[in-house]
């Protein structure tokens, strides 16, 4: 590994903390232990544990097509795309306490999620597939985002 490639890694793992960082700012909090969830909930321990190796996952991805290919414009505009929900995600259900919103945005996330591993394929397949469980694990996420809303929506924890 080059010194540049070294530099571009750090970037990369420096991005996705910095989207990571939108758990830290925006927490569940009360807010959240009050709602009623879908029993397939996973614990809460469980989220920063696997978030964490997704964010690592996903700084690998973007910086093994960034060794085959260079700042390939399309594929990295979708990485960023997927990036920028990522990090509203936290903000609009944590944040503004808005949950159809959230899904909304979650469901965007796991189209622009599928369309980055899609345009990354022909430039590097290691770096698709490394975004694979991270794809899996939004559709995890849209579901429970959409089981939290149905179950409380009627609620008034909405307003």
């Amino acid at each position: 590994m080059t010194f540049l490639d070294g530099l571009v890694l750090l970037g990369f793992l420096a991005l996705s903390g910095l989207v990571a960082s939108s758990g830290i700012l925006f927490k569940p909090g009360t807010w959240y232990t009050g709602l009623r969830k879908p029993g397939w909930t996973p614990p809460n321990r469980a989220f920063p544990i696997v978030w964490s190796i997704l964010y690592l996952m996903i700084a690998v991805s973007g910086w093994l097509v960034w060794r085959n290919a260079g700042w390939v414009a399309g594929p990295f505009a979708l990485f960023g795309l997927q990036m920028v929900l990522n990090f509203l995600w936290s903000w609009l259900f944590f944040g503004l306490r808005k949950p159809l919103w959230a899904l909304a945005d979650i469901g965007l996330l796991a189209v622009a999620v599928a369309a980055t591993a899609l345009a990354f394929a022909p430039l590097s397949g290691t770096a698709a597939l490394i975004l694979v469980p991270y794809l899996a694990w939004v559709c995890v996420a849209f579901a429970l985002n959409l089981s939290v809303w149905r179950l409380n929506r009627h609620r008034g924890v909405f307003a």
